[in-house]
């Protein structure tokens, strides 16, 4: 179904906010500016823009792009014969050959990772969303395996994918603030993730295969 006149303005408008917010939380750093003058800047009234965004973090970390569901996603939509592990690696070789924007490989992101890095509020998010990954994951792989209560393959398991998973994105963030450039850090990615596959052993590896 095409995108009508109202869906599509919806959408401009969410987009035109997002970009005149991290604009200025790059210039002027996230705690130093207020969700008016975000407001002023994008042209809307505050309450437009809390209806668009729910709180100021979200203006960076939008619920729809930074979801707990992620890993979890990826795994349920994984390839038959595929396990978890090897189904969040293909996913993020993916995104990180296409320079996708889901792992930060833009040009300018250094300078949001940046900002993201130095504001509390934001890195207590990016923890917490991290840990909420790796939960529902963990219910995931409990539910698919119908795992005993205690056992700890499923938590296991989901902790490793999400520690990988986090190294990827802490990687390209570190690179991408030290200047190098997209293509330089994907090349790199890859290979990490190459020496990510070669540590899991075979037992992670070959978890839950679907």
């Amino acid at each position: 179904m095409s995108e009508g006149l109202r869906e599509r303005k919806k959408r401009q408008t969410r987009q035109r906010i997002s970009e005149v917010a991290i604009g200025l939380f790059v210039a002027r750093g996230f705690d130093r500016v207020t969700i008016a003058e975000v407001a002023a800047a994008a042209e809307v009234s505050v309450n437009t823009l809390y209806n668009y965004y729910e709180s100021k973090e979200d203006l960076v970390l939008p619920p729809d792009q930074a979801s707990p569901r992620r890993l979890a996603d990826i795994v349920r939509d994984r390839q038959p014969g595929e396990s978890a592990a090897r189904a969040v690696l293909a996913q993020l070789r993916d995104e990180v050959r296409r320079r996708d924007r889901t792992v930060g490989l833009t040009e300018g992101f250094g300078r949001v990772f940046d900002m993201m890095r130095a504001a509390p509020t934001l890195t207590a998010r990016l923890e917490d969303l991290g840990r909420q990954m790796t939960d529902a994951l963990a219910a995931v792989l409990a539910e698919e395996t119908a795992a005993a209560p205690d056992d700890q393959m499923p938590r296991l398991v989901a902790s490793q994918i999400g520690w990988f998973h986090s190294l990827v994105y802490s990687e390209i963030g570190r690179r991408l603030v030290a200047g190098e450039r997209p293509d330089a850090i994907a090349d790199a990615l890859l290979d990490l993730l190459d020496l990510v596959e070669d540590s899991l052993g075979p037992r992670t590896l070959g978890y839950a295969p679907r």
